[in-house]
């Protein structure tokens, strides 16, 4: 589908969905983004759905201003991709072993590494830049430099909540990997800073939702909050390529025979800031729950932990600020996810998946998701399919 365009007070909101099947809530938060004075644009991807401070599936265009909490707390967000040269041929029958292997190198939930993990040891990582990162860790808010330490150990781990690390089948066989987290503790901490800090400024205070308070240009709160938003983009990143070359290992001691090759990563942000230009202007794009879908650029649109994900190409569109969904969305809170479902539903909704199937991961559960081909086929005009894959192993915190 093309967009469905909406009146809003500064900008129109273009909606690549079907309005009347977004909550109402979410749709009061996009009319108040669309009030704010510095706005230029305002795209709503088809996974759109409420969030905490701004809408999950929106993504934001201003001139001169940017919004910590259209960011989201989750700072550089983001999924890794990559194409093995194993088949579905070379699985075993059981994959509870490979599941455990995998979960056993990456720690999952609110666990961390001993250490900080060295990246000289790390297959496949490239190195270049990572000295630099922990160098202008000291460049960053002082409210959460005692968290240093946390940082170095939590680099490379996945966290909870969504975050997932998977192993999957496109329809030739092939077998992928795909991982799914973002910058971790140190990153809410930096968002949650700043949001704070941007409320107290008084050109916020008239504003229809204190929660969309903003940074301006040439001034000392702007500058702070883009290094320590740039430096935690940065560290989402590496977190990513360091579980990526963990798991890499992992498959690589498991199938010493075959002698597994892997393709180059795909990694893309979906919670984060980019400077972009669109009509003679210098626009701060965010994208929360959005990535970037410029003409042939790859990305990856994940499903649930039940269904499909996607590999897609960007198309371009200068209409969604040459962006797309970031997955398949929520179609219900977690807290209405566990009391609709039980762990049996979980059963039967990730039969045929190696995963964890109890009481903790029920609003997980991909009833709780939006069905992911419909975003996809409301998207058409984004982005193009290059593969689509279907989870065998999903590891969740």
């Amino acid at each position: 589908m093309s967009y469905v365009e909406m009146p809003g007070a500064k900008v129109p909101i273009r909606m690549w969905t079907d309005p009347s099947t977004v909550e109402d809530v979410a749709l009061q938060q996009l009319r108040n983004v669309a009030t704010l004075p510095w706005i230029k644009g305002l795209a709503v991807m088809p996974d759109v759905h409420y969030g905490k401070g701004a809408t999950v599936g929106s993504v934001i265009a201003m001139h001169g201003a940017v919004c910590p909490a259209a960011v989201g707390v989750d700072i550089g967000c983001g999924m890794s991709a990559v194409r093995t040269s194993l088949t579905a041929n070379d699985l075993p029958g059981d994959l509870s072993r490979l599941r455990t292997r995998i979960e056993q190198a990456i720690p999952v939930g609110r666990g961390m590494h001993d250490e900080m993990v060295d990246p000289g040891k790390v297959y496949g990582l490239q190195t270049g830049g990572w000295d630099g990162l922990w160098e202008r860790f000291d460049s960053v808010a002082d409210a959460v430099k005692f968290r240093r330490e946390r940082a170095t150990k939590q680099m490379g781990t996945l966290g909870g909540g969504n975050h997932y690390i998977e192993l999957l089948l496109d329809e030739r066989g092939s077998v992928w990997l795909t991982l799914h987290s973002g910058s971790r503790n140190i990153g809410k901490e930096l968002a949650e800073y700043h949001i704070g800090e941007a409320q107290k400024l008084p050109h916020n205070q008239g504003l229809v939702d204190r929660d969309l308070a903003v940074f301006i240009s040439d001034t000392p709160q702007m500058a702070a909050y883009r290094n320590d938003l740039y430096w935690a983009q940065e560290y989402a990143k590496y977190n990513r390529a360091v579980m990526m070359g963990l798991f890499k290992e992992v498959i690589r001691r498991e199938f010493r025979k075959a002698k597994v090759g892997f393709e180059s990563e795909i990694s893309c942000h979906h919670n984060y800031v980019a400077e972009e230009r669109y009509e003679g202007l210098e626009l701060l794009v965010t994208r929360k729950g959005a990535i970037r879908a410029g003409s042939g650029e790859y990305g990856i649109i994940p499903g649930s932990m039940g269904t499909s994900s996607y590999i897609v190409k960007g198309l371009g569109n200068e209409a969604s600020f040459n962006s797309a969904s970031h997955g398949a969305g929520r179609r219900m809170s977690r807290n209405a996810a566990k009391r609709r479902f039980s762990t049996r539903d979980l059963e039967e909704q990730t039969r045929g998946v190696e995963c964890r199937k109890d009481s903790g991961v029920v609003d997980e559960i991909p009833g709780a998701y939006k069905p992911i081909e419909q975003v996809m086929d409301q998207q058409r005009d984004l982005v193009a399919v290059v593969a689509k894959l279907k989870q065998v192993i999903c590891v969740k915190g």
